[in-house]
């Protein structure tokens, strides 16, 4: 587990490299993807870097990316990548966008469970890791590892939700803005920052309704290992349900309840 959460810090630092070299950048190349998102050079070179890093250290390993899609997903373990998280953010000059990697082991039952995780924010100097058993840790600037773990609030009443906005919440949306207005505060930070706060204890619940597999690969395990629980809005605990939400496990299942 040390040698895979070692790995996963030298691939978040070639990623920070590239990022940063082209983070307001004037001649930045955007285009559309045919689900009508925008990439920019900077998500397809940074991508690129990590699967050929990955090529020569741990070949065996399948891969599964934002950009470039699946290989070899059958293997033992594979890697899931989103290059920037937030690349809207990236385009227009909020430093509110992290590279994403996680490492998913499959279980002897069959099952999958993401066993490492990093979240590294250049333009904030933060950066998030976690493996599995050994918890959760951020860095500012790169200083010393801070051990990190989720609040301690109870009830909705006292709480601090985190979101993107409200497109994609389809019937739900009246029952999130309900859940919205019962907490005592609200922000829409958005991304993978929500689900870091609610690791460091910031903030209490974070949601996203529509996500996939490498928006949370890496928010699963460092949410649970900081005592946290990270399910779809359905509560199927982990990051494969299309869907995330963070909670301090204290308030899971009541924000479950008024999700359904």
């Amino acid at each position: 587990m040390e040698s895979d959460l070692q790995l996963a810090l030298e691939l978040a630092a070639i990623a920070d490299e590239i990022t940063m070299a082209r983070y307001l950048a004037q001649d930045l190349v955007i285009t559309t993807k045919p689900d009508s998102t925008p990439v920019t050079d900077a998500d397809k070179a940074t991508e690129r870097a990590l699967r050929d890093h990955l090529a020569n250290v741990r070949s065996e390993d399948g891969l599964v990316g934002e950009e470039f899609g699946i290989q070899n997903k059958e293997a033992a373990r594979y890697w899931v990548m989103d290059p920037i998280d937030g690349t809207k953010n990236f385009m227009r000059g909020v430093p509110t966008w992290a590279t994403l990697i996680g490492l998913v082991e499959r279980q002897d039952d069959g099952s999958e469970k993401v066993i490492v995780g990093i979240v590294s924010a250049p333009a904030l100097n933060r950066r998030w890791y976690a493996s599995n058993g050994n918890g959760a840790f951020t860095t500012l600037n790169q200083g010393a590892p801070r051990k990190i773990l989720v609040s301690k609030v109870s009830e909705l009443a006292n709480a601090s939700i985190s979101y993107s906005d409200f497109q994609g919440w389809g019937d739900r949306l009246i029952k999130f803005q309900n859940l919205i207005s019962t907490c005592t505060r609200s922000r829409g930070l958005g991304d993978f920052w929500s689900h870091m706060l609610v690791a460091e204890g910031a903030v209490d619940i974070a949601a996203e309704p529509s996500l996939a597999l490498w928006d949370m690969a890496a928010l699963d395990v460092i949410v649970r290992e900081a005592g946290g629980t990270f399910s779809n809005l359905t509560g199927e605990v982990g990051p494969f349900g299309g869907s995330g939400i963070s909670t301090n496990t204290l308030l899971h299942s009541t924000v479950m309840a008024a999700l359904n």
